[in-house]
């Protein structure tokens, strides 16, 4: 491990010029398609439940787009993906995706990136993240980029990595955190912004939950197969649920802290309920405590088991109010989803709500805009070090120690299989965590 005391400005700002500069001599010489009069080529890398609707809100986002590539790791998803899609009417005309346009395998990727097309989804599961990212800003193409952008350290520093890349090629990227796409957010953490709770002291976000799905094996999958169906249950592809569900949460305290990380964390978590096999190694609770500069913290809780209270909430405290980012408590109605209490009290319109624009449709649309426009939209900077903060609390989680931004940022662990990703041979299911005995790397 790299010193806990290397600044983390300096370390993200020498990454992302040596990563930029190598990313650059990748790209080929032909010019992306933008303006008001070309047909936008979108292609789809992951087709599984969120794929396709990604895929359906970029058909919608704008009025000369087409679907030209479909890519996954299985035929099946592809093959589902597209029925799905065709089976909708004001979607059927803008698929154009023949079956030598439809990719499977681990090099899906790839092959979509370079079947002449102007904008990627990246849909996979997150370990991929970091590759098909880097892959796609290399080959000059605008990117919708789902949550979470990474697993591990050392994929948070290659996304990091591409800010420049991205920024010099003028392509747009966007994140899949939507809710900083969603007017009624956007408004609420405006006013705290402007003072409206005056300076923070605390923040409270809740992400409980039920149970997750899994699928059965059948004696045809092989380990690999197996692993890649069930992903969320395996940190090496999901990065553990604190990661790929409640980095949504977290990714709201973030923006509310101004993208400034904390500069520690601890925190408690285990797996109590989904203890067979076939839930993989990840937790099913965790509860961690970010420190902030000033002595602010961020108390954050998130669970998926069966049967227990449900609750996603998010309240920032200050000193001169308070507010209230999304949901009501069951027990306690006084708390209306983007709302103020205090000095400045404050609640959204519940017309302005209604007509909202669904968060997961605008951010295609904000997409499309700005390549048309020729005003990219950049989110690397702020969408990695969400991403980390996610896997700052698994780490702490696992460990049950007390870990620095910094030590967390340049960390070596690395969840990339050595093996590469082959069909016939699937990493090595790791112990559960056990808090005090495995180790921070």
């Amino acid at each position: 491990m790299k010193s806990a005391s290397t600044n983390r400005r300096t370390f993200l700002k020498s990454t992302a010029v040596a990563s930029a500069t190598a990313s650059l001599a990748f790209v080929p010489t032909f010019v992306h398609a933008q303006g008001n009069n070309q047909t936008l080529k979108v292609g789809l890398i992951g087709a599984g439940g969120r794929g396709t609707g990604a895929a359906q809100q970029a058909l919608l986002a704008d009025r000369d787009v087409k679907l030209w590539a479909v890519g996954d790791a299985f035929e099946d998803r592809v093959t589902g993906c597209l029925n799905q899609l065709r089976a909708r009417p004001n979607l059927a005309n803008k698929i154009d995706v023949p079956r030598e346009r439809q990719f499977t395998g681990f090099d899906a990727y790839q092959q979509v990136i370079n079947s002449g097309v102007d904008v990627v989804c990246l849909c996979t599961p997150p370990h991929f993240r970091p590759m098909h990212l880097e892959a796609a800003i290399r080959a000059r193409k605008h990117v919708f980029c789902e949550k979470p952008m990474a697993v591990d350290g050392p994929g948070v520093r290659r996304v990091a990595a591409l800010q420049a890349a991205a920024r010099e090629a003028r392509l747009s990227v966007v994140a899949g955190f939507c809710w900083r796409y969603y007017d009624p957010m956007r408004q609420t953490v405006a006013r705290i912004h402007d003072g409206a709770i005056g300076d923070i002291t605390a923040l409270h976000t809740n992400y409980l939950t039920g149970a997750l799905w899994h699928r059965e094996r059948t004696p045809q999958m092989s380990d690999m197969e197996w692993q890649m169906r069930n992903w969320p249950y395996f940190t090496w592809l999901s990065g553990d649920y604190n990661v790929e569900q409640h980095c949504h949460s977290l990714d709201k305290i973030m923006w509310v802290m101004r993208n400034t990380p904390p500069l520690r964390a601890y925190g408690v978590g285990g797996r109590q309920t989904r203890t067979g096999a076939e839930f993989g190694h990840i937790f099913d609770h965790m509860a961690v405590v970010y420190e902030f500069a000033n002595n602010v913290r961020c108390y954050a809780f998130c669970r998926q088991q069966a049967g227990t209270h449900g609750e996603t909430t998010d309240h920032i405290i200050g000193t001169r109010g308070r507010a209230n980012l999304l949901g009501v408590n069951q027990q306690d109605r006084n708390w209306a989803p983007y709302s103020i209490t205090g000095e400045n009290a404050w609640r959204l319109p519940a017309a302005t709500q209604r007509t909202a624009i669904d968060m997961y449709q605008s951010e295609h649309n904000e997409l499309f805009a700005s390549i048309r426009s020729g005003t990219p939209i950049n989110d690397i900077d702020w969408m990695h070090k969400s991403t980390m903060l996610a896997i700052l609390g698994r780490m702490v989680c696992y460990t049950g120690q007390m870990i620095t931004w910094d030590q967390a940022m340049n960390s070596t662990e690395s969840l990339t299989p050595t093996d590469g990703y082959r069909w016939d041979r699937a990493p090595a299911i790791p112990d559960v965590a056990r808090p005090g005995v495995t180790r921070l790397v």
